[in-house]
């Protein structure tokens, strides 16, 4: 057993010890030191987490964040004892490195999750546009927006909180109507996102004009995601079927590889 490892063991019973004792307690050291870590919290991590979880607090935020920093300090901790033997710079450097990896590990994992389900976001947009399409007819762009929250698919939610919170906040500009399709980059989310601050600002009298625009556009999304899903329904039962005529033609071709086997035992 490596001189490393033998000072890990010790020092696990040390900590156990320590925590039995009331002297020391894991939990409150990553608490205490948490803060320190919070500068390398990555900008869209509220937002990744309410993809994946849907509605998130800022207390669910910093739990699932002190778990990653705790990761990563223990990460740390257990390659330097590994490495103690051979200490040198490059070994304390590849202990931070791998500490650091481990620490960024779940938030690569949201991304990943984040990507595979742009699709689904992709397709969700114009269906939850139509029916902002109607609220609008009655209320005002911001108030229709507001009201829409509740009903909305549950990924936009987070954003669309957001949006109306800048938007009481005072800011009149298309930023937060920006800001809400850089959240959602999917197919012609910035454009929605520009005819819905330009409906919102437009007068009375061209609203209904406006209004048909944006409605014929919408109409056109939904056109394309149904086109997309039932291609993605003719490329499934393509696959289906290819691998069932293979499953076949392979089962057939094995029976008569072992029927002229069995002959010429014979």
């Amino acid at each position: 057993m490596s001189t490393g490892i033998i000072f890990i063991f010790i020092a696990l019973i040390l900590i156990l010890i320590l925590e039995r004792t009331n002297h020391f307690s894991a939990k409150k050291f990553v608490t205490d030191t948490q803060p320190y870590f919070n500068f390398l919290m990555e900008d869209d991590y509220l937002f990744l987490l309410s993809v994946k979880y849907g509605n998130v607090t800022n207390e669910d935020v910093e739990k699932l964040f002190g778990k990653r920093v705790r990761n990563g300090l223990v990460t740390i901790v257990i390659m330097f004892f590994i490495f103690l033997s051979n200490l040198s710079f490059v070994y304390v450097l590849l202990s931070i490195i791998i500490g650091f990896l481990v620490f960024k590990m779940p938030y690569t994992q949201l991304k990943n999750y984040y990507k595979a389900n742009l699709h689904k976001i992709n397709l969700m947009l114009p269906y939850y546009l139509k029916s902002l399409e109607i609220l609008i007819q009655h209320y005002t762009v911001p108030v229709a927006i507001s009201k829409s929250i509740d009903t909305a698919p549950e990924i936009f939610k987070p954003g669309l909180k957001r949006l109306i919170d800048k938007i009481d906040a005072g800011d009149s500009s298309v930023q937060p109507y920006m800001d809400f399709a850089n959240e959602y980059p999917v197919r012609d989310s910035m454009r929605m996102m520009r005819l819905l601050y330009r409906l919102g600002l437009g007068s009375q009298e061209n609203k209904q004009e406006q209004l048909l625009m944006f409605s014929r556009t919408i109409s056109a999304l939904q056109n394309k995601s149904r086109e997309q899903k039932y291609q993605e329904r003719l490329d499934k039962m393509e696959h289906k079927t290819m691998v069932m005529l293979g499953g076949t033609g392979g089962g057939i071709l094995l029976f008569m590889l072992l029927s002229m086997m069995m002959m010429m035992n014979f």
